[in-house]
């Protein structure tokens, strides 16, 4: 069974519909999260569900021999993004070609970028008059959402499309498919 750690910063309902999906699975499990901000939703979902939690400073991930360590002695054979908005160091990305994941809420390469993230995105797609939006689940690269693209799920913009609306549509689609993709990530792993 392969092991997957999750890097995420946010309220971690991402983190918790990845985590249920793979309880049911065995082709892998979620055995870690690591979180840069101890007061982060993500961080009492993870102890919820019994999920061991690594918090990580910046000056880890400018220095992340401590936290390579830790992912090679939990036996993790793929990381997962999922609402982390620090930018993955090269030396993790080489101890793991390939193997990290992120999601991001625009169809990249439009509206990817450093500061493209949650509303920010839904936003300037909206007022950039866009007729679709989606999802894209790329390979972690040392640029934002540079990586190459593994999955896009598109989705049409309604006239009377409002940014929580949109955002509420983005999130139906992770849900239904990130866990998916993991999964087959996994079994390359």
């Amino acid at each position: 069974m392969k092991k997957i750690a999750i890097f995420a910063s946010g309220s971690g309902s991402n983190f918790e519909q990845i985590t249920e999906y793979f309880k049911k699975n065995t082709t892998a499990k979620v055995v870690m999260l690591v979180c840069n901000k101890p007061d982060a939703g993500v961080v009492q979902r993870a102890n919820r569900l019994n999920v061991p939690v690594v918090l990580i400073s910046d000056r880890t991930l400018r220095n992340p021999e401590i936290l390579l360590q830790t992912l090679h002695s939990e036996g993790i054979n793929l990381i997962v993004l999922a609402g982390f908005l620090k930018l993955i160091p090269q030396t993790l990305i080489a101890a793991f070609p390939d193997k990290i994941l992120n999601i991001h809420p625009s169809l990249l390469p439009k509206f990817g970028g450093k500061g493209m993230y949650g509303n920010k995105v839904h936003e300037a797609v909206l007022a950039s008059a866009e007729k679709n939006s989606g999802i894209t689940i790329h390979l972690v690269t040392p640029e934002y959402d540079k990586g190459a693209v593994v999955f896009q799920q598109m989705l049409p913009i309604t006239p009377d499309e409002t940014v929580a609306s949109l955002a509420q549509k983005i999130h139906e689609l992770e849900h239904k498919h990130y866990a998916r993709v993991i999964e087959k990530a996994a079994l390359r792993a």
